[in-house]
């Protein structure tokens, strides 16, 4: 594969720069894979046909030759500028390690469909979007090219000869250890309960196929055929352990050598499971359902050593010259060494600019202190007082006016609390701060004058209240503000005690800030333990790289300075950033003694070295590396020391320390003696140490970790470990835990949290039968470690960094390492939208990398541009401020990976349905269990007598000619237009004689004969009804078309169309022409300019079952179907309504409703003829040029019953929703609404109806207004709230059980819980029955099942043009299989539901049954074997982030698509793809198969608001959604 690299290459770039232009995705694999087909190599022992199948399902075979190819020439590797933030954290030690992973998995290809990102994605220009801004010197460019190109044919050897790298020494060998936090996957994931339990046995198979979500076993083409899996849900593969391919895998996990064992394993796994579970009421019960949990592994390492005894530092030696307190040494030297260099302050460019003597410290932190009690307030009322806290905010590269400040602090008695200068209202982690400013009552904030003035302001010049800070007076500390003290006044200095000296503050994991408060008496302790430890002698020049404000740079560089009269040379992070070289340079011209920094800086240190070739380090005794426990630690020491030997840098100088906030100082490695050998490192096995145990590793060189020892415990301390979680028990000799030491100098609280401070401050270890091991109290340091051979401490790791993921410990900065080390062999990637190949295969290789080394999958794996994540002060990742981001969607990355399936194996089991039980035995369960059969009717419509003329008339034409010659000038319909002014008007009268001379041009111009269809293609109005009427007074049948859809006028097979002027000139336009063959039109009759001619007679139908119009629409699923509509059932319908809503000629109801399907067209045309009621129409169109028609319309008129749909109410909701009090000026007022209706063929939104309720409720609105109404295809209209009866109910339903097609109710507020709204009333004449849509059979109470509907206005079947009638017969003519009711016919709604029988009484005076609607049976999602609904799903995706508008799911070949469309700006639309993959991971317990973010209005929706969920998959699976991103969650 090396030697192909090259041509390779070559013949690649014609597809690369395709792929910069517009080829598509298809067309640029099939090309790609076409260049590359010589090179695949043959997989040997495969069926050929097999290897066919496997690369159809590869849509991106990478091949193997693109990772040799980054080291075939330089030409292809752009130097990385800015490398050096990350390439500080390589180690060559670390880059083998994972070249050896990867040299296993090099053949493999990758099974990932690429993801695929639109063009417009980011809009900078592709240098800007990728270049990280160039912080460092050139010199440092050539430098990490020269070290690429020196890693990359490392890596070249090691392809070629992985077994040489194997047996190399193991000494260097090393993927060292430890902590603090990071993302590498989501700690929303990484909890070890949580659901999402990340787990470690990944395995990338050589075939691998998108991943089959819905299967029961996971499919592994890896595992021997010869064992029969017994079937027990999804496969459990064991932790791969280092001699896993000997080993093979049983179902739970145990591993067994030999097939004898497979069989008695399975023999004693069917002896656990029962044969069959037990029939608990006829299903499984959810309970159990439950998460199968990880078994574990029996070969993982356990313990074996002694309890381990606390181990002691020695004796705090008793000087006789130490001062009783820090006070009394500063007083002595400023007295008696007045001239006395203290610290030197360095300017921008690295030079000296200021040399603060220990007088000078002395007089202006007396003036401060002086100033700060008595001149800030009154003599009666000082602003402080001793034991108050006051902020010190000082920049960085300040270190003077900090010194004088805190000990101004301190000889004032008030006690300083450090923090860093706020640069923005919301700086990272800015909040944290203020709330520990805020429980610390600080009121005061010390700064320096510059500082002040370079503090972000207010317009009129304030400085701004940064966000959750309190407000704080600021008080400028430069001496020409100062007041000398007078002769006679001396500051207060006693002997050091317990009170506090000062507050430092820290950030946990979660990005809580706490402060450590540190008492004087620790605050002196620790500056003598650590001048008896570092043999510190008066007079001593130390460099201090570190931040002064806190830990090692607070307590060496400004406090053990004073104690020992040393000299402090303080290198500010700036310096370091423009001269990285500069500490190296201070310690050669100070001939410093003592230099204090952080790995960061001999990394930084040795990238700039050819700067200075004549730089010595002779006089260094101590090199103090204080973050001595990183992973990274001992690779850049060992390169450090290897490359400043020359340089008179002595080996035993190298001192690591291990340090924390709350323990201080814990360890740190004494000066060596010359000549000495030095101390030994500890290369222990990362498989023992993720179970938390201490192995040597001695055969997987790969996943050694290679530790550096941190010295012993300090003077004066004792140390002991403890297991990280649960009591504090100790550990044992051979076991990782918890460091805790006890000493007088730690911290002694955590400011204002004492339970914390309890748990952290005041431990006291346990034996392992739990009784307490002394009573000597032990702080928690937070690291992880062991004390090794010579009670030499070693840290692995810090408990901040810890994340838990199947039971096991891996420790994130050991990850990131590892990541790291990938990094150098990546081509950088720039330019290019799409993915480039040679960056998805670096990052596969990261997830190999880490999935070998580590034995943890990668949940998900972002790339973000250069210098963007939230950063510390320092310069360091903000790691909680990362997580919130990724975690709120604002991380922003330019590209991301998911990796669900391969991570998450706590999933639920599948549900295997249970076969075998009847309808009838259904039956009697429930008769015996005392259940009734779910079965709900409306008034019976017999005993209902409306004393009304109109039941006399059997059709509605002849109740229109009666109405017209009984009350000829009544008005029927009002029509209005956006400014809510009427239009039109219609009598009975006139609609009567219009809808004759309508009929008479049918009969004269159609030419049609009784029976003939016609198409109504109208706007919204009036027209449209006199048409009608038209169409039945010639005995046509009528079809209500909304205008155009030629796809309509195909369908209902018409043979005529009645129009108005304006849409025939539409549909003789060139553009109708191009569309549909004008040919095929029938006649087009416009019915604007009718000729007054009478109607001979008028058509009476021979009998009601004639057909009286056809009622198209399209349902959610996307078919267009329509239904047949009899006279006797448009009588029946109406006679219902009527009775439901008690209308009568003197009512007025507003309609504001699409008037072509449904009950919409039912209420529009059909309802005022038959009642005599005045309908006032408002078109849904006008409301969008004014929103305020409808609400307005119903105010002034005084109505008491209108009806909407969901999108009028969604429109009102959106737009009027801040603009109440305006409604309330315009005098608007609802108060008259007595039920306001929505018409819907959907579970009733009741999240939408309960806002608009609540908006509205100021101007009058009756919060049981509101109700909703629930129809089909097969019945229009079966329920519907109306004027008499109890209120809508609503019920909280268990979401599991749904899943399950049961019913659970829940309290309000209870976890996994669903809000179902009744659907209103079933009308008057309507019976319901719930029923087993499988076998037929009715179900009991509160059963899910589908809904079947017995009623006079049932549709009398489906009318097609595709002749398959028979099979939708079944829909309105079908029989229970069992029961009481099953002579009965009944029509078959498609829609899931249950009823409920409830407290309330029912007009009838009975009690009252609810029925449920839970949602369409087509549109569910079987998946795992439950069934989902969409909407579900979407409520949740929705939830998740801002920007989402609107979304909807399906599913493709077993996996789950989720489409959002994205209404913020293109750049979020990568945040979305983990939200949406995390909700619907912890909501749903589903694994999102793909992601498609998509721009607004996509997603298609119906008239009547509903989403098209089959249009829009039949869209994407032909690629027509033009996608911004589309993420495989492979």
């Amino acid at each position: 594969s090396v030697t192909a690299s090259y041509p390779v290459r070559q013949m690649l770039e014609p597809v690369s720069l395709c792929q910069n232009r517009d080829i598509t995705q298809k067309g640029y694999e099939k090309k790609r894979a076409k260049l590359l087909a010589p090179y695949v190599p043959q997989t040997q022992g495969v069926d050929p046909a097999l290897q066919k199948e496997s690369r159809t399902q590869t849509p991106a075979p990478a091949a193997a030759p693109a990772s040799a190819s980054s080291s075939s020439s330089s030409k292809f590797h752009r130097a990385r500028s800015g490398g050096a933030r990350d390439e500080r954290y390589r180690s060559d030690i670390h880059t083998e390690a994972v070249q050896a992973a990867l040299a296993k998995h090099k053949e493999q290809k990758m099974a990932l469909p690429m993801p695929t990102k639109r063009r417009s994605t980011f809009v900078q220009s592709p240098a800007d979007a990728c270049t990280p801004p160039d912080t460092s010197s050139a010199s440092e460019d050539e430098g990490s090219l020269r070290r690429q190109a020196a890693l990359s044919a490392a890596l070249h050897q090691s392809l070629q000869n992985a077994e040489s790298w194997i047996n190399r020494s193991i000494q260097g060998s090393s993927t060292s250890s430890s902590a603090s936090s990071t993302l590498s996957h989501g700690e929303g994931k990484g909890t070890s309960g949580s659901l999402a339990d990340v787990f470690a046995n990944t395995r990338i198979e050589n075939f691998s196929v998108p991943p089959d979500v819905t299967a029961t076993t996971s499919s592994s083409s890896a595992r021997p055929a010869a064992i029969d899996l017994p079937p027990s849900g999804i496969v459990k593969g064991m932790h791969k352990g280092s001699n896993r391919s000997s080993l093979m895998d049983t179902a739970d996990g145990v591993p067994v050598s030999s097939r004898v064992s497979t069989k008695i394993q399975q023999l004693l796994n069917t002896l656990k499971r029962p044969k069959r579970p037990p029939l608990k009421e006829f299903f499984v019960d959810d309970f159990e359902e439950i998460v199968e949990v990880p078994q574990p592994d029996p070969n993982q390492p356990k313990p074996e050593g002694r309890q381990m005894t606390p181990v002691k530092g020695e004796p705090l030696g008793v000087v006789c010259n130490w001062p009783p307190a820090l006070e009394a040494a500063l007083q002595r030297w400023g007295t008696t060494q007045a001239k006395c260099p203290c610290l030197t302050a360095l300017d921008v460019t690295g030079k000296p600019v200021y040399t603060l003597t220990y007088g000078k410290l002395w007089s202006r932190s007396l003036k401060l202190a002086y100033t700060l009690l008595n001149k800030l307030g009154t003599k009666n009322e000082p602003v402080l007082k001793p034991g108050d806290r006051v902020a010190l905010v000082y920049p960085n590269n300040d270190p003077v006016m900090f010194m004088v400040a805190f000990y101004g602090c301190l000889l004032a008695e008030v006690i300083p609390v450090p923090i860093e200068v706020p640069l923005t209202r919301k700086d990272a982690g800015g909040q944290q701060i203020g709330f520990l400013l805020g429980s610390c009552g600080i009121a005061l904030a010390l700064t320096t004058e510059v500082c002040l003035k370079g503090l972000p302001k207010t317009q009129n010049g304030e400085i701004v209240q940064f966000k959750g800070w309190p407000r704080l007076k600021w008080v400028v500390t430069d001496s020409k503000y100062l007041s000398k003290s007078p002769k006679d006044w001396q500051p207060n200095i006693s002997a050091a005690g317990t009170e506090p000296a000062y507050i430092e503050y820290k950030t946990s994991k979660e990005g809580s800030v706490m402060g450590v408060t540190v008492s004087r008496i620790a605050m002196l302790s620790h500056c003598q333990a650590l001048s008896q430890a570092c043999n510190y002698s008066e007079g001593e020049t130390i460099v201090n790289v570190l931040d002064f404000k806190k830990d090692a740079g607070l307590w060496h560089g400004i406090l053990t300075n004073v104690m020992n009269k040393l000299h402090t040379i303080s290198v500010p992070y700036s310096v370091m950033k423009t001269c990285p070289l500069s500490w190296v340079q201070r310690v050669h011209t100070h001939k410093a003694k003592v230099a204090l920094v952080k790995c960061r800086d001999l990394h930084w240190a040795m990238m700039a070295h050819r700067d200075q070739r004549d730089v010595s380090l002779s006089s260094l005794r101590m090199l103090i590396v204080t973050d001595g426990a990183n992973p990274w630690s001992v690779s850049s020491c060992d390169a450090f020391l290897s490359l400043f030997q020359s340089h008179g840098l002595k080996p035993e100088a190298i001192c690591p320390c291990a340090t924390s906030p709350e323990a201080m100082t814990i360890a740190i490695r004494r000066p060596g003696v010359p000549g000495a050998p030095l101390p030994g490192r500890a290369i222990l096995s990362m498989n023992g140490l993720s179970f938390g145990v201490i192995r040597v590793n001695t055969e997987d060189k790969n996943s050694a970790l290679t530790v550096q020892d941190v010295g012993h415990v300090m003077p004066g301390g004792m140390m002991c470990i403890v297991k990280p979680d649960g009591p504090p028990q100790l550990c044992k000799t051979d076991e990782i835990g918890e460091i805790c030491v006890s000493s007088r100098a730690g911290g002694m609280m955590y400011f204002g949290l004492a339970g914390l401070t309890k748990n952290t401050f005041e431990v006291i270890p346990v034996n392992s039968a739990g009784s307490p091991v002394g009573d000597v109290p032990f702080v928690r340091s937070g690291l992880l470690g062991f004390v090794g051979p010579g009670s030499l401490v070693f840290v692995v790791g810090k408990m901040d960094g810890l994340l838990t993921v199947s039971g096991r410990r891996h420790n994130a900065d050991d990850i990131v390492a590892t990541g790291l080390a990938v990094e150098s062999i990546k081509t950088v990637y720039r330019g290019s939208d799409c993915l480039a190949p040679s960056v998805l295969y670096s990052v596969r290789i990261c997830l190999v990398a880490i999935d070998s080394i580590h034995q943890v999958g990668v949940y998900c794996l972002a790339l973000v541009p250069a210098n963007t994540l939230p950063k510390t002060p320092l310069g360091g990742i903000h790691i909680s401020q990362t997580k919130q981001h990724f975690l709120e969607g604002s991380l922003h990355p330019c590209n991301i990976l998911m990796c669900p399936h391969t991570c998450v194996t706590n999933l639920p089991k599948p549900r295997q349905k249970q076969p075998g039980v009847g309808p009838a035995s259904v039956m009697v369960g429930n008769l015996v269990a005392g259940k009734r059969i779910a079965q709900a009717s409306g008034r019976d419509l017999g005993q209902l007598e409306d004393n009304d003329l109109v039941k006399k008339h059997q059709f509605l034409t002849e109740v229109l000619q009666w109405r017209a010659q009984a009350t000829p000038d009544h008005p029927l319909f009002l029509l209005l237009n956006a400014k809510g002014t009427t239009v039109c008007t219609a009598t009975c009268l006139q609609l009567h004689k219009k809808a004759e001379r309508i009929a008479s041009v049918l009969c004269d111009k159609g030419h049609l004969n009784a029976g003939d269809n016609v198409v109504l293609l109208y706007p919204p109005g009036i027209e449209l009804i006199t048409a009608f009427y038209g169409c039945l007074y010639a005995g046509c049948i009528p079809v209500t078309v909304r205008p155009p859809h030629a796809q309509s006028l195909t369908v209902s097979k018409a043979a005529c169309i009645l129009t108005t002027q304006t849409l025939m000139r539409l549909l003789k336009s060139r553009e109708a022409a191009a569309a549909v063959d004008v040919k095929t039109w029938p006649t087009i009759i416009d019915t604007d300019d009718l000729p007054r001619k009478r109607l001979s007679q008028i058509y009476k139908p021979p009998t009601s079952e004639m057909l009286a119009y056809l009622d198209f629409s399209v349902s959610t699923t996307g078919m267009l179907t329509g239904v047949k509509m009899s006279h006797a059932a448009v009588s029946g319908l109406c006679r219902a309504i009527k009775l439901q809503c008690e209308l009568y000629s003197s009512r007025q109801i507003a309609i504001c409703l699409d008037p072509y399907c449904g009950l919409g067209f039912v209420l529009w045309c059909l309802c005022s003829v038959y009642s005599g009621h005045q309908s006032i129409l408002i078109p849904p169109m006008e409301l969008e040029s004014n929103l305020f028609l409808w609400l307005s319309t119903v105010s002034q008129y005084k109505i008491r019953d209108t009806f909407c749909s969901y999108s009028v109410m969604e429109l009102c909701t959106k737009g009027l929703g801040n603009q109440v009090e305006m409604l309330k000026s315009r005098g608007i007022n609802l108060s008259c609404v007595r039920t306001c209706v929505v018409v819907a063929e959907e579970r009733p939104r009741v999240s939408l109806t309960h806002s608009f309720s609540k908006l509205f409720k100021d101007i009058g609105l009756s919060s049981r207004a509101v109700s909703t109404t629930f129809g089909s295809r097969v019945n229009v209209a079966i329920c519907l709230q109306g004027t008499s009866g109890p209120d809508p109910t609503t019920v909280y339903v268990d979401l599991k059980s749904l899943r399950h097609d049961r019913v659970r109710l829940v309290e309000r507020g209870a976890p996994q819980s669903l809000l179902l709204s009744e659907s209103g009333k079933i009308l008057p004449g309507v019976k319901v029955v719930i029923v087993n849509p499988e076998t037929k059979g009715p179900l009991g109470d509160s059963h899910l099942g589908e809904i079947w509907v017995n009623s006079p206005h049932t549709a009398s079947g489906y009318y097609t043009i595709y002749d398959n009638e028979t099979l939708q017969a079944d829909h309105f003519n079908t029989r229970l299989s069992f029961g009481d009711a099953a002579q009965t016919l009944w029509a078959r709604t498609g829609y899931l539901g249950f009823v409920r029988r409830t407290e309330l009484t029912a007009a009838s005076g009975e009690r009252h049954d609810a029925l449920y609607v839970v949602g369409a049976l087509d549109e569910t999602l079987e998946l795992r074997g439950l069934r989902y609904h969409p909407i579900d799903i979407e409520t949740s995706v929705s939830r998740t982030h801002r920007s989402i508008a609107e979304c909807a799911v399906f599913t493709w070949t077993n996996l789950l698509v989720v489409v959002v469309e994205l209404c913020g700006c293109e750049q979020e639309a990568l945040d979305l793809v983990p939200l949406v993959t995390n909700v619907v991971l912890e909501e749903h317990y589903l694994i999102v198969g793909v992601v498609v973010v998509v721009d607004p209005g996509v997603i298609p929706i119906n008239s009547r608001g509903e989403k098209q969920r089959m249009h829009l998959r039949d869209s994407f699976l032909a690629d027509q959604l033009d996608p911004i991103y589309v993420a495989y969650n492979m």
